[in-house]
């Protein structure tokens, strides 16, 4: 895979979290209960393969009915095999982009969540390769 050198995962500290031992309820609220408090490391819950990890930012709007909206943070994992209907980091001709993979039938196309996107059809010849499947999205709420 042609992975960019300036994207390569970094070695860094853990960030440590705390975490509350209580499901958080999404209906009407439940009566209160004594919640115990421990820490947690965020990266063990986003990141499966720490050497093979990264994250970016979304600029656009392509993958919005997908839940990715501009600005958002994508956690990718290049190590694992991109499969139909993932959501993938892709460069083509030199562009980078985020698209749903769908490849049936020998047929491999890069589809937008948005409608007003076209798909992307690999043409033979052009140059393009995956970078990685996304496995977390991380959004500002504030």
């Amino acid at each position: 895979m042609n992975f960019p050198s300036e994207l390569m995962p970094l070695a860094a500290s853990p960030v440590v979290i705390r975490k509350i031992d209580a499901k958080t309820p999404a209906g009407f609220p439940s009566p209160a209960q004594d919640m115990a408090v421990n820490r947690i490391n965020i990266g063990e819950i986003l990141v499966k393969h720490p050497t093979s990890t990264y994250y970016m930012c979304v600029k656009g709007h392509s993958m919005v009915e997908a839940g990715i909206e501009d600005g958002d943070h994508l956690i990718v994992d290049r190590s694992l095999v991109a499969r139909h209907n993932h959501i993938v980091i892709a460069e083509i001709n030199g562009e980078v982009t985020v698209k749903r993979l769908h490849s049936r039938n020998g047929i491999i196309r890069l589809k937008a969540a948005n409608v007003t996107y076209p798909d992307i059809v690999p043409e033979p010849g052009q140059e393009w390769t995956i970078w990685g499947v996304v496995t977390h999205v991380i959004k500002d709420l504030v």
